[in-house]
């Protein structure tokens, strides 16, 4: 029988991604609708991936799953790091967050654009328990916008093992590669350990 798990997130892409990445391998109970958001305020990906965890978990009493994922650019100092999806205001939209992520890369040639995502996944269980994993893929920003599937930040991630293609232009072979892909099954087979 497969571990069932709540997923913690309340972004449809992001529940999508998981789903696809996890299915037959766990069952994903959604996330009630009726639960609101959880205020992400961590200072690490790991410290809001717990919130959200532990959250879901206070709420459901049923084990939860959840992720939290960062693209640091080394260009910018690791920014947007950990603010990623607050990048360039609360209620950012995808399209804000590339749009600044592009501006504050402008006049930065391709080979100083490295930089890497990261995606911290986690299950709490109600005794307290925690199982924690990470995955990360490392890759330059482009120059304009590539592709047209994914989210956030996929259309300008090139990840180097991704034949030069953005992650919005890889359909089903960016979650072989992704980040989330790989804290994913990480988190799985330290589960079924």
């Amino acid at each position: 029988m497969l571990p069932e798990l709540v997923v913690a997130s309340a972004n449809p892409d992001k529940v999508k991604e998981i789903s696809e990445v996890l299915d037959g391998l766990v069952t994903l109970i959604p996330r009630p609708e009726e639960l609101p958001e959880v205020v992400e305020d961590g200072d690490t990906l790991e410290d809001n991936a717990r919130l959200k965890a532990k959250a879901i978990l206070e709420a459901t009493g049923i084990a939860a799953l959840s992720d939290d994922t960062g693209l640091s650019v080394d260009a910018l100092g690791g920014d947007p790091g950990v603010h990623s999806a607050r990048y360039s205001s609360e209620s950012a939209s995808y399209y804000d967050n590339v749009e600044k992520l592009l501006k504050n890369l402008e006049g930065i040639p391709p080979r100083l654009r490295t930089a890497r995502f990261q995606t911290v996944a986690m299950v709490c269980y109600p005794d307290g328990t925690e199982v924690i994993a990470t995955g990360v893929v490392e890759g330059t920003i482009a120059e304009s916008r590539k592709g047209s599937e994914g989210f956030g930040y996929d259309p300008v991630f090139i990840p180097y093992e991704g034949r030069g293609l953005s992650f919005a232009e890889m359909g089903e072979e960016k979650h072989r590669i992704s980040h989330r892909g790989r804290a994913l099954r990480n988190l799985v087979e330290m589960l079924s350990s």
